[in-house]
C-alpha cells in the first residue's frame, strides 16, 4: 500500500483554503494536512481549524514547519518573490517543496530558482494545474493528422469582475513580480501552448493598463514565433468592459485545424478537422472532456506526489525550467512592449 504524505502548508491565504486544502480533503488515503504557518498567526490558526489541525502544529516560523519530522512535503502558497527563499530553506531541512506559479518575481529570481533544483535531487516543483488538462494529450495524438503545423492563435479574453476575489490580496495589488497579472495568470495559458507546441522563440508584442486595481499591465496582444518555426498570435487579459469570455486555442495545419475551447471549466471541447483544402469535405471530429472542480489540481498534486514517493523530481511535470520559459514569455512581452512592438528573443535558461 502507498504512504500517505503528511503535507505542510505555507501560506494559508484564499487558494490554500478554497482549492489546495479541498483537494487534499478529496484524496485522504494519498494526503494529510498535518501542519500550517502564516506570517499572520491568526489566519493560520483559521485554516488550521478547517484542516483539523492540532494547534500544536500551526507553527510560528516556516522553519519550525520544515523541521516537523512529520511533515512529508512542503506545499508553499506564498507571494512569489519568496519562492528562492522558501526554496533554500526546503534544501536545507531536506523537504520537497511545490510552489505557487510565477516561478519568481524577476528573471534573476527565476534562474536562480532553478539553478537551486538542478543542485538537488529533491522534487522541486512549480505548481502549473493547465499541464494536467486532459485536452492537451488529446490535442497532442491528433497533430499529425492535421500535419505540419504552421501557425495558431491563442485567445483567452473576458470581462472584469470588481468582485474577483483574488484583487483583494495586497501583493497582487501592488505587484513585485514582473507583469503583475499577465504572469499571475497569463503563465496558465503559456503552459497550455508550450505543452502541445513547444517553446517560444520570439516576440513582438504590446501591452497595456485597463484596470487600476491589477496595479499593472492587464492585457497584452502578441505575435510570436516558436522554436520549431511556427508561427501565431498569443493575446490575454481579463479587464474589459461587458463582453463574453473567450479562451480558445487553434492551431492550423496544412491538412486541417485543432480548436480548444475552453470558455467552460466545466466541460473542454477540442474540435478536430481534417482536410487538405477548401475543395474537400472535411473530416470532423469533436471530443467533448469533462473536468471536475479542481481543474487539473487533484492530477497535479498527484503527479507531485509520485515524484515524492519514487525519489525522482524527473517523474513532477511543473519543472522549473518549464516554468522559468513561462515567466521568460512574459518577460518577453512587456520588453518588446516598452520597445513599441519591437522584435525580442525570449530569454531562455
Amino acid at each position: 500500500m502507498s504512504p500517505i504524505l503528511n503535507v505542510g502548508v505555507v501560506g494559508t491565504g484564499i487558494f490554500a483554503k478554497d482549492r489546495h486544502l479541498p483537494s487534499f480533503q478529496e484524496m485522504p488515503e494519498e494526503f494529510k494536512v498535518v501542519a500550517a504557518f502564516n506570517r499572520t498567526k491568526a489566519k493560520a490558526l483559521t485554516f488550521g481549524k478547517l484542516a483539523d489541525i492540532p494547534e500544536s502544529k500551526v507553527y510560528d516560523t516556516i522553519d519550525d514547519l520544515m523541521r516537523d519530522p512529520e511533515v512529508t512535503f512542503v506545499d508553499s502558497l506564498v507571494p512569489v518573490q519568496n519562492n528562492v527563499t522558501n526554496v533554500k530553506k526546503a534544501i536545507e531541512h531536506k523537504k520537497p517543496i511545490l510552489l505557487e506559479k510565477p516561478i519568481a518575481a524577476t528573471m534573476q529570481q527565476a534562474r536562480e530558482l532553478v539553478n537551486l533544483s538542478e543542485s538537488t535531487d529533491l522534487p522541486i516543483g512549480i505548481a502549473e494545474n493547465w499541464l494536467y488538462l486532459n485536452c492537451i494529450d488529446v490535442a497532442k495524438e491528433h497533430l499529425k493528422s492535421i500535419g505540419p503545423i504552421v501557425a495558431f492563435t491563442h485567445n483567452s479574453t473576458g470581462p472584469f469582475f470588481s468582485s474577483n476575489k483574488y484583487l483583494v490580496t495586497s501583493w497582487r495589488q501592488n505587484p513585485e513580480h514582473i507583469g503583475g497579472f499577465l504572469s499571475d495568470g497569463g503563465v496558465h495559458q503559456l503552459a497550455l501552448v508550450t505543452a502541445i507546441l513547444g517553446e517560444i522563440d520570439s516576440v513582438s508584442a504590446l501591452t497595456t493598463q485597463v484596470r487600476e486595481a491589477s496595479g499593472t499591465d492587464d492585457v497584452v496582444f502578441s505575435t510570436v514565433k516558436m522554436d520549431s518555426g511556427v508561427i501565431g498570435t498569443f493575446s490575454y487579459g481579463s479587464a474589459f468592459g461587458s463582453t463574453d469570455k473567450s479562451v480558445f486555442l487553434k492551431i492550423y495545419g496544412k491538412n486541417g485545424n485543432i480548436l480548444i475551447d475552453l470558455c467552460s471549466k466545466k466541460e473542454l471541447i477540442v474540435k478536430v478537422t481534417v482536410g487538405s483544402g477548401g475543395e474537400v469535405s472535411p473530416i470532423i471530429t469533436t471530443i467533448n472532456l469533462p473536468q471536475d472542480d479542481s481543474f487539473g489540481v487533484n492530477d497535479e498534486f498527484l503527479n507531485f506526489r509520485q515524484s515524492v514517493i519514487k525519489k525522482d523530481k524527473k517523474l513532477f511535470k511543473g519543472q522549473p525550467k518549464a516554468a522559468f520559459h513561462h515567466l521568460a514569455c512574459v518577460d518577453a512581452f512587456l520588453k518588446s512592449s516598452a520597445k513599441n512592438g519591437t522584435n525580442v528573443k525570449v530569454e531562455k535558461y
